[in-house]
C-alpha cells in the first residue's frame, strides 16, 4: 500500500468462521478505534443465531456499527451500505485516524473499498422470467446456466443466494456479456488510505471450526429463529446458508439431520468462494488468526 492520506481503513477479510470478529476487537482495542461490519447478514436484528453474530460481551468489547441496524422487512442493498458506510467512515474519521472494517461479504466490503460496478439497465421482462423459472425449476437451475455462462462469477457467487445468481444471469441476457466481464477495471479513488489484511488457516481446520460453530447453532435455538422467520423467507438475506436449508426442513422436503448435514457442507463450500473472492482483493496480506503481533507489526512498518 502506497501511504496517499492521513486516514486509515483496516480491512479484516476471510472465511466463514476463521475468526475476523476477535480479531477486528483486538484491533480496535489497540488502536482506540471502531468497527465497522461489512457482514449483510448481520445487519438485520432478527437474524441472530445463524449469521454468528457477535454476543454481548463483543460488542461491548469495542464500538460496533452496522449490527442489527435494520429489519428483516427492510431491503438494504450494497449500494445502500456503501453509501451510509462512506457517510459513517467521515463521521469516524475526525476522532480517529483508523478504522476497522470486518466481514466475509466480499460485495459489501468492495462497495466501501472500491466503489460498485456501473452495471446495465436490464431488458425488460429478463428478470421475471428468470424468477419465474428459478420458482418452478430450482436454485439448481440458475447454478447450472450461471455455470455455463459466467464460469468465473460461478466460483465465486453464494449458491445458496438466488438474487445475486438472478442478477448476474439478467446482466448476461440483456447484454450478451458475462457479469463477470462488466466489472470495473478502475477502482473507485477515496480519500482514505485501504489496508486489506486476510485472515487464513489450514483448511481441514477450518472445515472442523465450521462444523462446530454449526452444531452451537443448532443447539442454540437456530431452528426457532428459522421458524419465526417464516413469513419473510422470501427475503434475499433468508435464502443463504444455514436458513433456507432449515425452510426446505420445515417444508417436510428434507429430515432435521440432512438439513443440518447440508448447512454444513454449503458453508465450507461458501468460505472456499469467499476465499476466492477475497485472494482478489488488491493488496491483500494473509495471516493466521492467531498471528496478531504479526499483524500490528505490519501495520506499524507502514506507518500509519
Amino acid at each position: 500500500m502506497d501511504k496517499r492520506y492521513a486516514k486509515t481503513l483496516v480491512c479484516i477479510v476471510g472465511p466463514t468462521a476463521v475468526g475476523k470478529t476477535s480479531m477486528a476487537i483486538d484491533l480496535a482495542n489497540a488502536y482506540q478505534t471502531e468497527i465497522i461490519s461489512a457482514d449483510s447478514r448481520q445487519f438485520y436484528k432478527e437474524m441472530n443465531i445463524g449469521t454468528a453474530k457477535p454476543n454481548a460481551e463483543e460488542l461491548a468489547a469495542a464500538p460496533h456499527h452496522f449490527i442489527d441496524s435494520h429489519s428483516i422487512s427492510q431491503d438494504y442493498s450494497a449500494g445502500d451500505f456503501e453509501v451510509d458506510a462512506l457517510k459513517l467512515l467521515e463521521q469516524l474519521f475526525e476522532k480517529h485516524n483508523i478504522v476497522i472494517l470486518t466481514g466475509g461479504s466480499g460485495l459489501f466490503v468492495n462497495a466501501v473499498c472500491y466503489g460498485l460496478d456501473k452495471l446495465p439497465k436490464p431488458a425488460a421482462g429478463v428478470r421475471e422470467t428468470l424468477t419465474r423459472t428459478y420458482e418452478s425449476e430450482g436454485v439448481t437451475y440458475l447454478q447450472e446456466r450461471l455455470k455455463e455462462v459466467d464460469p468465473e462469477y460461478y466460483n465465486e457467487v453464494d449458491h445458496g443466494n438466488p438474487q445475486r445468481m438472478i442478477r448476474a444471469l439478467e446482466v448476461f441476457e440483456t447484454t450478451g456479456l458475462a457479469f463477470s466481464k462488466w466489472r470495473k477495471k478502475d477502482l473507485e479513488l477515496r480519500n482514505f488510505n485501504i489496508l486489506p489484511i486476510g485472515l487464513h488457516m489450514d483448511r481441514e481446520l477450518l472445515y472442523e471450526r465450521i462444523n462446530k460453530r454449526v452444531d452451537n447453532m443448532i443447539r442454540n435455538g437456530l431452528l426457532d429463529e428459522v421458524k419465526k422467520l417464516l413469513p419473510y423467507r422470501e427475503k434475499g438475506p433468508l435464502q443463504s446458508v444455514g436458513y433456507s436449508e432449515l425452510f426446505d426442513y420445515l417444508d417436510g422436503t428434507i429430515s432435521l439431520e440432512r438439513a443440518i448435514e447440508l448447512i454444513k457442507r454449503n458453508s465450507r463450500r461458501y468460505a472456499k468462494r469467499q476465499l476466492t473472492w477475497f485472494k482478489k482483493m488488491p493488496e491483500i496480506e494473509w495471516f493466521q488468526p492467531h498471528e496478531q503481533k504479526g499483524i500490528k507489526d505490519y501495520i506499524a512498518t507502514l506507518e500509519l
